[in-house]
């Protein structure tokens, strides 16, 4: 069992850090996810963290490349070990000084730190000192021991799944929507009730929309309402055409009825109004996505 463990623990563990890490080496948002992670207060600008995060994805890259072409070699180990301490490190400084601020574990990982943030990195900690006990090759080890090898590999896969925040969306959102179906609401009444406004917010800060609009969102929620059927909510922002900063309001429009639970593509309109003449700005938020079309505006 122990040479099982010791000779798949570089196949999974390289397999993880080749997908967190091209994630932030090159994925379109790690700009974005950097800013919300504590990087940008110890390194003071967001440009700075930006490049930390993308060189964290490489280093990432460098070590998957090295557990899973050489996994009976002790070096790779050794430095996925070093990563996932490091890892544990970073986590502890930023739940110390910054709560509230998002991992930045993975690129799809916006989420503020918890208790999974750290499961993972200790699983990064433990996977690379087993790995450093390799001496057959993964490979090896899958072909002499086939059943044994996928069963383990199946067990190890589903406690990195239930672990990582960005994959909810695969197996703990369905998994709950059935729940509903099934069982009903818990709540008497529930379904007649209405949804709170954060959950509408966490609906729209995981649309299109949010994304197309976050280079011009400069606060958090200001103020919400409801009218003709749309619960409506307002943020600040700055709009920058050809270099010339114009604060404008930012209202997105939602469905005051939807959640996370009900639906993954949300209605959503968007439009930005010019705080110097309260008309709105004739602005394509979407330029750049491309194949996408223009959000509807208020």
């Amino acid at each position: 069992m122990v040479s099982l463990v010791t000779s798949l623990a570089p196949l999974l563990l390289g397999v993880l850090l080749a997908a967190t890490g091209a994630g932030k080496a090159f994925g379109r948002q790690t700009a974005r996810q950097a800013a919300g992670t504590v990087l940008v207060r110890v390194l003071g600008d967001g440009r700075r963290a930006t490049a930390v995060l993308r060189a964290t994805g490489a280093a990432e890259l460098v070590v998957a490349a090295g557990l899973l072409a050489a996994p009976a070699t002790e070096v790779p180990g050794l430095a996925a070990t070093a990563l996932g301490l490091g890892f544990l490190g970073y986590l502890g400084y930023a739940r110390a000084t910054a709560p509230e601020s998002s991992c930045g574990c993975t690129a799809r990982d916006d989420s503020p730190l918890t208790w999974r943030s750290f499961a993972r990195a200790g699983l990064v900690v433990a996977g690379g000192a087993a790995a450093t006990g390799a001496r057959t090759a993964w490979w090896s080890q899958a072909a002499g021991h086939p059943v044994a090898s996928a069963v383990f590999l199946a067990v190890a896969a589903a406690v990195l799944v239930a672990v990582s925040g960005d994959l909810d969306e695969l197996w703990l959102v369905p998994l709950r929507r059935t729940r509903l179906k099934v069982f009903g609401h818990p709540l008497p009444g529930a379904p007649d009730a209405e949804v709170p406004v954060a959950a509408s917010v966490e609906l729209l800060e995981r649309s299109l929309a949010w994304v197309a609009a976050a280079p011009v969102v400069r606060s958090g929620l200001i103020d919400h309402w409801e009218a003709d059927g749309w619960r409506f909510l307002q943020y600040a922002g700055v709009h920058d055409p050809d270099g010339a900063a114009c604060p404008v309001t930012v209202l997105f429009a939602v469905d005051p009825g939807a959640t996370r639970d009900t639906t993954d593509r949300p209605a959503v309109r968007v439009t930005l109004i010019d705080d110097l003449t309260d008309l709105p700005v004739d602005v394509d938020l979407l330029d750049g996505f491309p194949g996408r079309t223009s959000l509807p505006l208020v």
